[in-house]
């Protein structure tokens, strides 16, 4: 299998450079997950729509795909590309207490998917399977909100729910994250962070077992009623920018690691 073997290439490759590697198992790849309600027919149509926005982007890295027109018929035969699916009652071992017996429990469906069928699909839209290397990346943000500041780091409390969310946002992808220790930052202060070339933070990131930094910035607006987020990554030679404003850290983090993986998986500029 072509697909195969491009991500057995790419894998020895890095390998022989010495980076370290999330590489993605193929039956996690072509997988997709989504909360419904209930076991029904009719939420389980949609979930199949959403489980198949999820696995096009998590196995090509395009974050992009989801807003192509093309995705609006192949929505309507969601159900069609799904090999197999199965159900887990997010409220297991907690008894039913209300009159509306299970059907309106939330459970996760998990779709799977055979990956010629996805890897077609993609090559409908353009796209393609992001089969090689998943570097693991090496998160350096700061934080401001009126008077607060800090920077996130791997060590200290004031940040715990952020790398929660952080690390939640980058399952669906299959990213992984490091966040650095304080004294692993170089020395940097938050200004010093945020104004640091993408060169020096690389050197940094792989001092942490990262192979990339993506570097970053969440300020809070009270006009945008949110957080104004900025992202930087450096790749092949370039630097991408990319931002996110009035929104949740939760999505903040999301659109950071959306477009790490766009950008990574050679797909341009978030």
């Amino acid at each position: 299998m072509p697909g195969i073997s491009r991500f057995v290439v790419g894998l020895a490759g890095l390998l022989c450079l010495g980076l370290p590697v999330r590489a993605a198992p193929i039956a996690e790849l072509y997988q997709a997950q989504t909360i419904v309600t209930g076991t029904g027919e009719v939420n389980r149509q949609i979930g199949f729509k959403d489980c198949l926005d999820k696995v096009l982007v998590k196995v090509s890295g395009d974050q992009r795909l989801t807003q192509k027109t093309e995705m609006l018929a192949l929505r309507d035969k969601a159900a069609d590309f799904v090999q197999s699916f199965r159900y887990h009652d997010r409220l297991e071992g907690i008894p039913i207490h209300d009159e509306q017996g299970t059907h309106d429990r939330p459970h996760d469906l998990t779709c799977l998917y055979k990956p010629a069928v996805v890897d077609k699909l993609l090559a409908q839209l353009g796209s393609r399977p992001w089969l090689g290397e998943r570097p693991p990346i090496a998160v350096f943000m700061t934080v401001e909100q009126g008077a607060r500041h800090f920077v996130l780091t791997a060590d200290e409390d004031q940040g715990k729910a952020m790398r929660e969310s952080f690390a939640n946002a980058s399952g669906p992808l299959l990213m992984r994250l490091i966040f650095p220790k304080a004294g692993q930052l170089g020395g940097l202060g938050d200004k010093a962070l945020s104004e640091a070339d993408m060169t020096r933070l690389d050197k940094l990131a792989k001092k942490t077992g990262a192979a990339r930094a993506l570097a970053g910035s969440i300020v809070w607006s009270d006009k945008d009623l949110g957080w104004i987020a900025d992202w930087r990554l450096a790749d092949r030679g370039k630097t991408y920018r990319w931002q996110a404003r009035g929104v949740s850290f939760d999505e903040a983090f999301r659109v950071a690691v959306r477009g790490a993986a766009q950008i990574l998986s050679g797909h341009g500029a978030p």
